[in-house]
């Protein structure tokens, strides 16, 4: 599987590695534009994957979320993308701690996937815009989960803590995937858990309502930002890439404070 990797000047070893799923019909390179990843590892100082979903694979490039064989640990595209991670950890000393991934629309069910079928690699996941692991089992009931009629996948058998974002005017996948996602994620949960919510305004006035879910030890496990009269795009994202809402919150922001605040108990 082909890649981009984005390695900021001032890397050392044992940074951390953020995978980024893109959309159907992007690719790494818009990608990266549209959520502005990159200006945010230079900033921050992470690593950031790129997988490219190639058109043979599916004709307007999204990751196969919705077939069984591309559903599990060690088969299909999960086995690829876990294959990269681990190659680039390794190659780059990265910190094996400390990976995490993320996407949008397809991108971001094929991100709940590789939580899923891989908890022991990556410590925590977000997902823009899209649905989570068994959502679907073929195309037809693909197209009814994206239209809201959301079969629920339960709780997995591992907790990765989670970051969602959605907006409740998506036409595209609806809204009611984000809260199957994070119910599947507090069932998921070995303890009890807190609920914090706060309302928030993005720069060109888009409204958003954030539901923080903290465990004992008061760490925020579970993120929902629920985006107020917003489509399919990628919140706060950069005008120049597709698929992207430059007034919202900056969804990238986010998910990197709520990923650096997880580690792998053990290394990749």
């Amino acid at each position: 599987m082909d890649y981009s990797l984005y390695v900021p000047a001032t890397a050392a070893p044992g940074l951390p590695l953020v995978v980024m799923l893109h959309g159907c019909t992007q690719d790494p390179h818009d990608f990266a534009r549209g959520t502005g990843m990159n200006a945010l590892a230079d900033e921050l100082g992470f690593l950031v994957a790129y997988p490219r979903q190639p058109q043979r694979a599916h004709a307007q490039k999204c990751w196969n979320w919705y077939r069984p064989g591309d559903q599990g640990r060690g088969q299909g595209e999960p086995a690829l993308i876990a294959g990269l991670t681990r190659e680039i950890v390794a190659a780059q000393r990265a910190d094996g701690a400390r990976v995490y991934v993320a996407g949008l629309s397809a991108g971001g069910a094929a991100a709940a996937i590789m939580a899923a079928a891989y908890p022991d690699l990556y410590a925590a996941v977000g997902v823009h815009s899209g649905l989570g692991c068994g959502a679907a089992h073929d195309l037809p009931s693909a197209l009814a989960a994206m239209q809201g009629r959301v079969a629920g996948s339960g709780a997995s058998r591992s907790f990765v803590p989670a970051i969602v974002f959605h907006g409740d005017r998506d036409t595209t996948v609806s809204d009611t995937n984000a809260d199957a996602i994070v119910a599947s994620a507090t069932a998921s949960f070995d303890g009890a858990l807190t609920i914090e919510t706060t309302a928030g305004t993005g720069t060109a006035g888009t409204r958003h309502t954030r539901a923080v879910h903290r465990d004992a030890r008061g760490r925020a496990v579970i993120e929902q930002w629920t985006l107020h009269g917003a489509g399919h795009a990628w919140s706060g994202g950069d005008a120049g890439g597709t698929y992207t809402d430059p007034g919202g919150p900056d969804a990238s922001r986010a998910m990197l404070a709520f990923f650096l605040g997880h580690r792998m108990a053990g290394a990749v």
